[in-house]
């Protein structure tokens, strides 16, 4: 029997014309020669045929280097960037040697493709750089910050849901949601210095902005305190970086938290001890824990990273909350918070790591990480393994989230997309 995963073949006989018919072929795109399947590319004329050159153009300069587990990956997301998630799907389902792990593109925004080829929305003008999830109509959606606006966006169709909230006077890095009253709101932080309140249902600006920081708010929580949620936020200030904000009164609780030696980078809460604490990753290469009702360090900082600390995340292990961190010295670590000891050896293979989230895959908790060398790669963190081959994007990815079980968004330059465990 022929293997399936052989690449198509890809000489042409001489004197003979070019098949351009093959690129309506998916194996033909994932297997085929780069060098063959773009001197296609010139000759495509069908309606069809003009899509896939599209398609394959979008990340032309990847696919020399990409395995053919990588070059599907992309051809599927660019597919789906250009809206055919007909093309997206045939193009997933092509087998190869080294398998992904089972994930596929659900849908992806094409904000940079141009506007006559493609059949999909787009939205941000710059880099996404935050992303959260909000229950609106009883439906969970995706919020998301950049260029200098926030936009909420229907998970079940990609389809962005109003208008974008406008009011910032600098770029959105950070982005979280909160109930107020039985309601859910968006709360944004930016490079004005600012963090915002929104209300979804409206698009209206809620209150005063807080102000206090000075510096960017590079990213933002939310924590119970006293029954109600508080918002967390951090800048790359040296003075006083780490703050928390009551949400009804726009006013500052206790003072700022303090300790970290340089700007602050990542913020997230865990339970621990049945009360709520906060865990921040910072420039200094240390992650430290805090009480929210004291203000106070819990714990020694934990030491391990030899780069700035860019994201933070909590997994459960054994039934007890553990903090994941991803730095700027290319690993993502696990730490037990009880002991303040990391469980395990560092996550190796990214490029600098820049977001981490955790998603269930089968029954169980992993690790989701992306960063600056344009992949996404999924972590069993009872084993430290990686789980399946890297997914590789067409540039850096900026942030992740998880939205329901077996799925999660990327974040990646000025596009998002769903992916799902098939």
């Amino acid at each position: 029997m022929t293997d399936p995963t052989q690449h198509t073949p890809t000489s042409t006989p001489e004197n003979a014309a070019p098949d351009v018919s093959r690129l309506t072929d998916p194996a033909f795109l994932v297997h085929g020669d780069p060098d063959v399947t773009g001197h296609l590319l010139d000759r495509a004329s069908s309606a069809g045929e003009l899509l896939v050159a599209a398609v394959y153009r979008a990340s032309t300069h990847l696919h020399r280097d990409a395995d053919s587990a990588a070059g599907r990956n992309l051809l599927a997301l660019d597919a789906a960037r250009y809206g055919d998630r007909e093309l997206a799907a045939r193009i997933a389902a092509v087998p190869v040697v080294r398998e992904t792990g089972g994930w596929g593109v659900a849908w992806a925004t094409g904000s940079p493709i141009d506007a006559r080829l493609r059949q999909t929305f787009t939205g941000h003008t710059g880099w996404v750089t935050a992303v959260a999830i909000m229950d609106m109509n009883g439906r969970p959606h995706i919020v998301t910050g950049a260029d200098n606006t926030v936009r909420i966006w229907d998970p079940a169709t990609g389809v962005q849901v109003g208008e974008p909230l406008t009011g910032h006077d600098g770029l959105v890095w950070s982005v979280a949601t909160v109930v107020m009253n039985g309601r859910p709101y968006i709360v944004t932080g930016a490079d004005d210095m600012t963090v915002r309140i929104w209300d979804p249902a409206t698009g209206d600006q809620v209150g005063e902005p807080l102000t206090g920081h000075d510096g960017p708010v590079w990213s933002m929580t939310t924590v119970d305190m006293n029954g109600r949620p508080h918002i967390v936020t951090v800048t790359d200030s040296d003075n006083k970086p780490v703050r928390i904000w009551d949400p009804t009164t726009g006013v500052q609780v206790g003072e700022p938290l303090t300790g970290h030696d340089g700007p602050v980078w990542s913020v997230t809460t865990m339970v621990m001890n049945g009360r709520p604490h906060i865990v921040t990753g910072a420039d200094d290469m240390t992650v430290r824990i805090w009480d929210p009702a004291t203000g106070e360090q819990v714990g020694r900082p934990l030491t391990s990273h030899t780069g700035a600390v860019n994201a933070v995340a909590t997994v459960v292990m054994n039934g007890r909350p553990h903090i994941v961190t991803g730095s700027d010295d290319m690993t993502v670590r696990i730490w037990d918070p009880a002991t303040g000891e990391q469980v395990g050896k560092p996550l190796t293979g990214h490029g600098g790591v820049w977001s981490v989230a955790t998603v269930d895959m089968n029954g169980r908790p992993h690790i989701v990480t992306g960063g600056r060398d344009k992949t996404v790669r999924i972590w069993d963190p009872t084993t430290g393994e990686q789980v399946g081959g890297e997914l590789v994007f067409p540039a850096p990815v900026t942030t992740l989230a998880a939205i329901a079980t077996k799925s999660f968004i990327v974040g990646f330059g000025h596009d998002i997309a769903l992916l799902t465990h098939l």
